[in-house]
């Protein structure tokens, strides 16, 4: 594993297990107001915070423009392998988490009898964040309780492990997903259904995610891998292809049809239309119409 801190400072040794294809850490430490951190593992981890620090750190897995891409820091987390992680402390705060970093294989070996392999595989690449541990909490909880002094054989810390894995995961009741990790084209269609339902074209990415009944965050993954493009990328497409429509077949104003489309202003949608169409809306319309 690559991990890159600064101004992050362990208050007591750090405790840990190595278990069948596992590695189990518990942390208690410290961050400073600006301390940061950079994790890329090859294999899934899983990290769980035993205190509230949504309001302390701040974390993202794109590089570059933290403060665009970054969101509160939730209780537990599942980051799937390759995922790079970026932390920011806003504030001093101390806080005590259980590192959990499990080999692909072994997390197949331990859902596909359950679940199948094409589930398993799929729930490996979806991350997860959840602020509500408390279906978890307590088997963490025991989970450092034999990390930091062994008492029982190591299969009760593994299924200790199993068990958090399985209530931490997102592994639906029926595989919604192709295994190239891909939206279908019937979630497609219900996407685009109803995006184009909506006057202006506007969806929150998690709206879009809720439509086709995913994460946000895998999702956005596997929306780009699907299209190409990002949600909203997509999503000012189709809000382009929109404004055409409307200054192909009416005689509305530019600005008329920047507000009927939730552009914030002209300006605003002259830029876009520009970014795509490659002339502005005046131009393009006038331009269609002496063909």
């Amino acid at each position: 594993m690559t991990c890159h801190t600064e101004g992050i400072r362990a208050l007591a040794p750090v405790k840990w297990r190595g278990l069948d294809g596992l590695m189990s850490v518990f942390w208690d430490a410290e961050g400073q107001p600006g301390a940061t951190g950079y994790y890329l593992s090859p294999d899934p981890r899983i990290v769980f915070f035993f205190n509230d620090v949504s309001s302390q750190i701040r974390m993202s897995n794109v590089g570059g423009g933290f403060e665009r891409h970054s969101r509160p820091m939730t209780r537990a987390i599942y980051v799937p392998a390759g995922v790079p992680l970026w932390t920011n402390f806003t504030s001093m705060h101390r806080f005590s988490h259980l590192d959990l970093h499990v080999h692909k294989d072994r997390l197949l070996r331990f859902l596909s009898p359950s679940v199948g392999l094409s589930v398993a595989q799929s729930a490996l690449r979806r991350p997860v964040e959840i602020q509500d541990v408390a279906a978890i909490e307590a088997l963490a909880g025991l989970l450092v309780d034999e990390v930091s002094t062994p008492s029982k054989h190591a299969v009760y810390a593994e299924s200790l492990v199993g068990s958090i894995v399985t209530g931490l995961l997102d592994i639906p009741e029926h595989d919604s997903e192709p295994a190239n990790g891909r939206l279908t084209q019937a979630q497609m269609n219900k996407l685009v259904s109803r995006v184009d339902a909506r006057g202006d074209c506007r969806l929150t990415v998690a709206e879009m995610a809720a439509t086709v009944g995913l994460s946000e965050s895998w999702f956005a993954h596997v929306f780009k891998q699907t299209t190409g493009k990002t949600p909203l990328q997509w999503q000012l497409g189709k809000r382009i292809d929109l404004a055409r429509k409307l200054l192909l077949e009416s005689d509305a104003s530019v600005a008329s049809i920047a507000a009927q489309l939730g552009f914030s202003d002209q300006a605003h949608l002259t830029k876009a239309f520009r970014q795509i169409a490659g002339e502005t809306p005046a131009v393009w319309r006038r331009m269609q119409r002496i063909r």
